[in-house]
């Protein structure tokens, strides 16, 4: 981190869900001030209560953001939380900056489009740094998380979907599959990894494996990928077996009461390493 950004506020530029409470919570913490850009229809109102400044903005606007960040002094910030990516098809109304920014991408993928809004802020002497920085806790650790281990035909599939869920993540088409005796169920898209392990739950009745990893190459100051309680209670609806996520890259959220609720269900959930051998 610069000198010059030692003693500035931390911004965090906030979608939905927990994530950007926690990081705000744990960089308060830490004595840092907290100016938060928080999204209409996205963010958590309770962000206000943890942060120092927060200003609500509406998609795409990207100017609005940058001039916000700049009044407040904030040279280092951090993108927290998901934004649905249904929203890029509903009312977006970007301002000139972002019309700007998205008119030079010949490609609306997730990682080109927060690139290059890293870059544009970068311009304006805004560095976006990893959110894991404030929330290393959270980081899953390699291994067998629960007290059942995964049988042999799941760790079949748990490296049979681990090859395809980094080859859709290559393509940065998303990053949870679902599969069942090395079949592929389901491939996340547009509508999340909730709605992914449902639809592979349909197909495969039951016992299927759920992977979710980072993409190749996953820069991780962006859509770093994370589970939860709301996983597991997600794969109990869709009578899942086992999840497997990737070590390191990956965020757990209550991470106790998530394998309380899969010991209790009798789903297995592992953390393994990319490349790693589990035949």
């Amino acid at each position: 981190m610069p000198a010059s950004a030692e003693k500035s506020p931390l911004g965090i530029i906030a979608g939905s869900g927990t994530f950007p409470l926690l990081v705000a919570r744990s960089a308060r913490n830490a004595g840092l001030r907290i100016v938060a850009i928080a999204h209409e229809g996205e963010t958590d109102r309770a962000l206000e209560e943890v942060s120092d400044v927060t200003v609500w903005i509406r998609l795409g606007q990207l100017g609005r953001l940058i001039k916000a960040l700049k009044k407040h002094g904030v040279r280092t910030a951090v993108m927290a939380g998901a934004i649905k990516k249904r929203r890029m098809f509903e009312n977006v109304l970007p301002d000139l900056k972002g019309i700007s920014v998205m008119s030079r991408l010949v490609i609306f993928h997730d990682d080109d489009i927060l690139r290059a809004v890293a870059r544009e802020l970068a311009k304006e002497g805004i560095e976006i740094v990893s959110s894991t920085t404030h929330v290393p806790e959270l980081i899953a650790p390699p291994g067998i998380l629960t007290r059942r281990k995964p049988s042999r035909t799941e760790k079949e599939d748990m490296v049979f979907g681990w090859r395809i869920a980094k080859e859709i993540g290559r393509l940065d088409i998303g990053q949870c599959v679902v599969v069942r005796r090395k079949s592929v169920l389901a491939l996340e898209a547009i509508e999340g990894t909730d709605e992914t392990i449902l639809r592979g739950g349909q197909l495969g009745r039951e016992k299927t494996v759920v992977v979710k990893v980072s993409k190749p190459g996953q820069d991780l100051r962006f859509d770093v990928p994370s589970v939860g309680v709301r996983t597991i209670e997600t794969m109990v609806k869709a009578k899942s077996s086992l999840l497997v996520v990737e070590a390191g890259k990956t965020l757990l959220f209550d991470r106790q009461e998530m394998i309380r609720l899969a010991d209790d269900k009798g789903i297995a959930i592992v953390s393994m390493e990319d490349k790693e051998d589990l035949q």
